[in-house]
């Protein structure tokens, strides 16, 4: 007998509510990377008023790199990692990256705007994203954003 088309689709393990909604977030995240800039709905008075300034001069999209740095500096704040971080600013890592000193705003703001976003998907769960599934979405994001950017 010749299975149907539907057997296979039968036949798939059902996938978990949270890699569904985990796949979603990122998808959307992504969009909205993608949209430059990305839409913030406020700023804390005392370190986003540069922040701020930056976006309302509607800076051109980054360079992939600029986001590649602040995907690795948000890995680290989600895994709590503050020694690197601290070795990656006090030695100036961007510059290793091809960056320059004019970079590091946009790094700061993305890192910010990216690690808020993901700890508010923990917060909206009421912690069912724990921290190690924010860095699993946020891999998804990046991967997301790669296919965006292929030509």
């Amino acid at each position: 007998m010749h299975p149907s088309r539907w057997d296979l689709i039968l036949e798939q393990k059902p996938i978990p509510v949270i890699e569904h909604l985990l796949e979603e977030a990122s998808r959307l995240f992504a969009k909205d990377l993608a949209a430059w800039p990305p839409e913030v709905s406020e700023f804390d008075p005392q370190t986003g008023q540069s922040l701020e300034r930056m976006l309302a001069e509607r800076p051109a999209r980054p360079d992939p790199a600029v986001y590649g740095e602040s995907f690795r500096l948000v890995r680290w704040d989600l895994s709590r990692d503050i020694a690197a971080t601290d070795d990656y600013w006090r030695n100036q890592r961007h510059l290793e990256a091809g960056l320059t000193a004019a970079d590091k705003p946009m790094i700061l703001f993305l890192s910010r705007f990216i690690t808020e976003q993901l700890l508010a998907l923990g917060e909206a769960t009421e912690g069912r994203v724990t921290r190690a599934r924010m860095l699993d979405a946020l891999t998804r994001v990046e991967r997301h954003l790669a296919v965006k950017d292929a030509p």
